[in-house]
């Protein structure tokens, strides 16, 4: 090795080292507030007909059979709110069934029975939130084989059904549309007068279209004003 490849050896590895130290002293130890981050990738379903409130519903009364089979068996009373939006009366009405075709008690009295609450939270967030989904496409291979264009990572897949099937499957499993704005967070609670037996929570997206259902009613717009007053001042 001559003198001019040392010197340049050493000048690369110097100009290596001030960059590391730059960059060290660019990513400060310390801040006022928490960093945003996002969170891991997570699905939230969209509830979009009353068929899906009987899903939701099948899902609730499971867990919360399961929960009071923890304690010795005792009728449940189904509590309704005083002025229901047609989402809540539904989950009520639907719950009662589920529980009866389970073979569990439902009561017509509070009187000596467990009490179910149904609590529903309606929540408005900005609009234009943004919406991340798989990215490229599913392309076919051959007869029952598809792989992934345009991703980083490529996947093949395998079906024993048709085309249609796959790529249905693979495109299907987002909801239409954008993010929408509107979530409800539902809450059943099975409590007794001393203590809770049983309690879950589930949060969903709500079609922005099917606000009124769930108890969120956006005022009208306003309309254009066609006239103005003008007042005016001084010695006529």
């Amino acid at each position: 090795m001559t003198f001019d490849d040392e010197a340049m050896m050493a000048l690369k590895t110097a100009t290596a080292l001030v960059a590391g130290i730059l960059l060290a002293g660019c990513a400060s130890r310390y801040t006022p507030t928490p960093l945003p981050a996002n969170f891991p990738v997570a699905k939230q379903a969209k509830l979009q007909a009353a068929g899906h409130w009987g899903v939701i519903v099948d899902d609730i009364e499971k867990r919360i059979v399961a929960e009071l089979k923890k304690s010795p068996p005792r009728p449940v009373f189904i509590a309704e709110a005083r002025d229901p939006t047609p989402f809540q009366r539904a989950l009520a009405t639907q719950l009662t069934t589920s529980l009866v075709n389970d073979g569990h008690t439902v009561s017509r009295s509070p009187a000596g029975s467990l009490r179910v609450d149904l609590d529903v939270q309606a929540l408005t967030f900005a609009a234009d939130r943004p919406q991340y989904r798989n990215h490229g496409q599913l392309a076919s291979l051959g007869a029952g084989i598809w792989t992934t264009r345009d991703t980083p990572v490529k996947l093949e897949v395998a079906s024993s059904g048709g085309a249609l099937d796959t790529r249905d499957t693979w495109n299907a499993q987002f909801a239409p549309g954008e993010t929408p704005k509107t979530e409800v967070i539902v809450t059943v609670s099975v409590s007794d007068q001393y203590r809770y037996v049983a309690r879950n929570t589930s949060a969903y997206y709500v079609a922005d279209t099917d606000r009124m259902l769930y108890g969120i009613i956006d005022p009208l717009p306003q309309e254009p004003q066609l006239t103005r007053i003008f007042k005016v001042r001084g010695d006529m």
